[in-house]
């Protein structure tokens, strides 16, 4: 059994700040297309801190958008380098979470940088 890529962040939150803020709703495979909003990143901008690609830091969340205008669905964290030249952890549903090189293709498709609270840069 593993996690997928929101249950990894929701896991580093946990470890660093406890009780999540707030409660998920049920999910649904369509969840990111059925409300036509970016509910991810609206999740992020709530409880995380924006930050800009290029400001990245080892620690931060990534979201990512598998087809240009579509709503971001896929999140990591940068483990080494930066948004530029770097690594992230993710994961998918039911599978091991992975380590993977931020190559043009991943780099292309990031969306949006969020840093954790009460982290200093």
């Amino acid at each position: 059994m593993g996690t997928d890529c929101l249950g990894l962040v929701r896991g580093v939150w946990r470890a660093f700040h406890g009780v999540e803020p707030t409660a998920l709703p049920a999910y649904t495979p369509d969840w990111a297309e059925a409300g036509g909003t970016e509910q991810l990143a609206e999740a992020g901008r709530a409880h995380l801190v924006p930050r800009e690609p290029e400001e990245a830091l080892p620690g931060d969340v990534f979201l990512f958008r598998f087809v240009s205008g579509a709503s971001a669905k896929h999140a990591g964290i940068l483990s080494a380098g930066t948004a530029q030249s770097g690594l992230f952890i993710h994961s998918y549903e039911a599978a091991c979470v992975v380590e993977t090189r931020l190559v043009p293709w991943w780099r292309r498709r990031l969306a949006f940088v969020f840093c954790f609270p009460n982290v200093s840069a």
